[in-house]
């Protein structure tokens, strides 16, 4: 096999990729988002708030704009990972923001081959163990193949489809009352900041915001020139996790409407259940597999990504550090599980760790030395502003309430 970067050798900054790279680069950064917590967070907020959960998705999505159209868009400029870009704003950040990306990415991971190992079990009846150890093997797979890079935006194409396609239909036999959706997503009857903060973390924190933007850049998208192509890459990104949100919510409104109430053991396989029968538990599997198996590629490819300046070893071999990266969040579920306080304590570091990275953008977007000539949008740079400084509060409360709760 070869051990380099998956993707063609090819100099950054060379016009190379073409529609494939950027619709890859998309759906890879919106299939990362969509794993198994963001099915079951959707699910769950929709039971509890019902059409008023509309407003806190518009509000997550104008902040997901903010977010990876900055981050995008700087990374591209400066032709550099985030983490190179973060340590020449301020020696140390980018050090600091590569490890919390990384064990970030680590701990969600075990819970996507969690997810990916449970969509097998529901499709074949096969015991969630060896589903996981099946779908490490084929996430593994992929970085095998010569051309990884194009095999993993293929796949990641595919199965954002699948989702969904899939959902779609469920979302259309629970029959949700659209008009109340509507019009509750911007006149809300309940404010929840919990279920914003979730959503924005679950979305663009911490290594799903540079999925994307990483991916184009080790394609060769980079440079003042690749803007226009990275902000089409950014918006089909968020455009692509958005419909999902919405398609998910809409058949779980459906259910809740009709005066059902999700099974809390697994709120997204109810809602599936319940709007389709047993067909939509089925539909269900393959929902949640693709969903994990998606995530844990991205995950994967994302955190190495942030790793590979610590040793000169991991860049040289850049595939097997990927692979030992699956290997080892699937053996920490076969030998320990899903680590509960682990994974809670992280998704709250996740929404702390947007608010850094992308100022550390924003300043990165402002300096010669990092962008050049490059005229940053004052409108972005005001936008981002904004989001770094309402995550920073709802993020700090949001997960200092969390840790409150886990010893109380």
């Amino acid at each position: 096999m070869s051990d380099s970067p998956p993707v063609p050798a090819n100099p950054r900054g060379t016009p190379r990729a073409g529609l494939s790279v950027l619709m890859g680069a998309a759906f890879l950064m919106a299939t990362s988002a969509i794993g198994p917590g963001f099915l079951t967070q959707t699910a769950v907020f929709t039971e509890r708030l019902g059409p008023s959960f509309g407003f806190a998705i518009l509000v997550s999505v104008l902040f997901d704009l903010g977010a990876q159209l900055n981050i995008w868009r700087v990374i591209a400029v400066a032709r550099a990972p985030a983490q190179d870009i973060a340590n020449r704003v301020f020696p140390g950040l980018g050090t600091l923001l590569a490890v919390l990306v990384a064990l970030g990415g680590l701990a969600f991971n075990i819970g996507n081959v969690a997810g990916a190992g449970l969509g097998l079990n529901v499709m074949f009846g096969i015991p969630t163990a060896i589903g996981a150890a099946i779908s490490a093997a084929i996430a593994i797979a992929l970085f095998l193949v010569k051309e990884a890079g194009s095999a993993m935006d293929r796949f990641s194409l595919v199965m954002g489809f699948v989702m969904v396609g899939l959902t779609w239909y469920v979302a259309i036999a629970s029959d949700p009352p659209l008009g109340t959706a509507a019009w509750r997503s911007i006149a809300p009857e309940h404010l929840d900041m919990v279920s914003i903060v979730t959503l924005v973390g679950g979305t663009v924190g911490g290594y799903i915001t540079f999925a994307g933007g990483h991916r184009l850049l080790d394609a060769g998208v980079s440079g003042v020139e690749a803007v226009p192509r990275v902000t089409t890459s950014a918006l089909t990104a968020v455009g692509v996790a958005s419909l999902m949100r919405v398609v998910l919510f809409l058949a779980a409104l459906g259910v809740v409407a009709h005066g059902l109430r999700l099974d809390p053991a697994n709120p997204p396989a109810s809602v599936f259940r319940l709007a389709t029968g047993e067909f939509g538990y089925r539909i269900f599997g393959v929902v949640m597999w693709a969903a994990a198996i998606t995530s844990v590629v991205g995950s994967a490819y994302t955190s190495v990504s942030f790793v590979r300046g610590f040793h000169p070893a991991i860049a040289t071999h850049w595939t097997s550090s990927i692979i030992g990266f699956i290997g080892i969040s699937t053996l920490i579920f076969l030998l320990v599980g899903r680590p509960v306080t682990i994974l809670i304590l992280v998704g709250g570091l996740n929404g702390l760790i947007l608010p850094v990275s992308l100022a550390a953008m924003l300043v990165a977007a402002h300096r010669g030395n990092i962008v050049g000539s490059y005229r940053h949008p004052i409108g972005l740079t005001i936008a981002g502003a904004i989001v770094v400084i309402a995550m920073t509060v709802m993020g700090g409360w949001s997960m200092t309430t969390e840790i409150r709760g886990l010893f109380q």
